[in-house]
């Protein structure tokens, strides 16, 4: 198979970047002739070179909305991918999404959209969230098949009418395993907390730093793993609760794996997610998981056992949580396990791969 994928943007690397890149390469290995369409060139497009992924970057393709500006990106994607002549198209993010399906359409290949996280679940502003629904529910016939990362995000296009069941598809999120030697070890003390995430209002860091200010008495260090536009008001709320020699700001990171095998526990205090990579990446590494009852949170943390999931914005709750693991080597350690067994059991890349390919292959037989 000739498979082409198509994102928004190659100058971030945030979940569905790694997921194209790390899909892509996946599929080259296994004999079939993946490449990647994004806008521009960038950190992905590095990665994808790397990696020996073909890579064509469109000059048009941007996450803003002008009406010149996408007409003129819609005639370059069409015309490369003329020039690439794919079996099958796999757009991902939503203005890749949204041209990809309709040059899709239009050249008379067949298309699959990979949702990353719905725009228009709850959390969002509502006016935000009806502009992407509208999106959404326009361009959903123009794919063969929407894939979506998690049962939660299934379920949320079936009950809003995006698409009917039969066009929707479940793979769950995977991350590829790493070497033995970025194993975390939970039960080392004093307590490394680590949360990776961009520096945004959706992530909540200022969540987390209120609660950890009522933890001043127990002994932990924490990192954020992540920049964004919030980044100075989190380092200047952070020095206002007295956490600065507690609390490390490291920015985007290349080697996130080795920071989490040094952590011991894991934390995502988000308003809105999809499924999130980072927590996969925590319990691949064995880590304890704290996270918000957000998006399809509650399909890979098992509350009480690989951690603990707490409703969002509920800080005692929190609080009370990032105790408990703080104060208990043991307990991180025997939920860290229980991530790691989780990880191994659902959500390793062998098995990604395996239902994607067999996902393209149902549509391409009913071309």
């Amino acid at each position: 198979m000739k498979i082409a994928f198509i994102i928004t943007r190659s100058d971030d690397i945030g979940g569905a970047q790694i997921h194209v890149r790390d899909l892509s390469t996946a599929l080259r290995a296994a004999g079939h002739d993946a490449v990647v369409l994004a806008g521009a060139n960038g950190v992905l497009a590095d990665d994808l070179d790397a990696r020996g992924v073909p890579y064509f970057p469109l000059q048009h393709l941007a996450r803003e909305v002008g009406l010149l500006y996408d007409v003129r990106c819609f005639a370059e994607l069409r015309k490369t991918l003329r020039k690439i002549q794919p079996d099958i198209i796999s757009t991902h993010s939503t203005k890749a999404g949204f041209i990809g399906r309709i040059a899709g359409k239009t050249l008379g290949i067949p298309t699959l959209f990979t949702a990353h996280g719905w725009g228009f679940t709850e959390g969002r502003p509502p006016l935000q969230a009806f502009a992407f629904w509208v999106v959404e529910r326009t361009t959903a016939a123009w794919a063969a098949r929407i894939i979506t990362v998690c049962e939660s995000d299934r379920k949320a296009a079936v009950r809003v009418h995006v698409a009917s069941r039969e066009r929707l598809v479940t793979i769950h999120n995977a991350m590829p395993d790493v070497d033995a030697t970025l194993r975390a070890r939970p039960g080392n003390s004093p307590a490394q907390l680590v949360m990776v995430a961009r520096l945004s209002h959706w992530k909540d860091q200022p969540a987390l730093l209120h609660a950890l200010a009522g933890l001043q008495d127990l002994d932990w260090q924490l990192e954020f793993i992540g920049d964004g536009p919030l980044r100075g008001q989190l380092e200047a709320l952070t020095q206002s609760l007295g956490l600065s020699a507690r609390v490390t700001f490291l920015g985007s990171r290349r080697d996130v794996p080795e920071r989490l095998a040094a952590a011991q526990l894991f934390l995502l205090t988000s308003k809105w997610e999809g499924f999130p990579r980072s927590i996969l990446e925590a319990m691949r590494a064995g880590l304890p998981v704290v996270a918000s009852d957000v998006g399809g949170v509650q399909e890979s943390v098992m509350d009480g056992v690989t951690g603990f999931v707490i409703p969002r914005g509920d800080a005692a709750r929190l609080r009370e949580c990032l105790c408990m693991l703080i104060t208990s080597p043991e307990l991180r350690v025997r939920m860290g396990a229980a991530g790691r067994a989780r990880y191994e059991e659902m959500f390793t890349f062998d098995r990604l791969v395996e239902r994607t390919t067999q996902v393209y292959e149902l549509v391409l037989g009913r071309r």
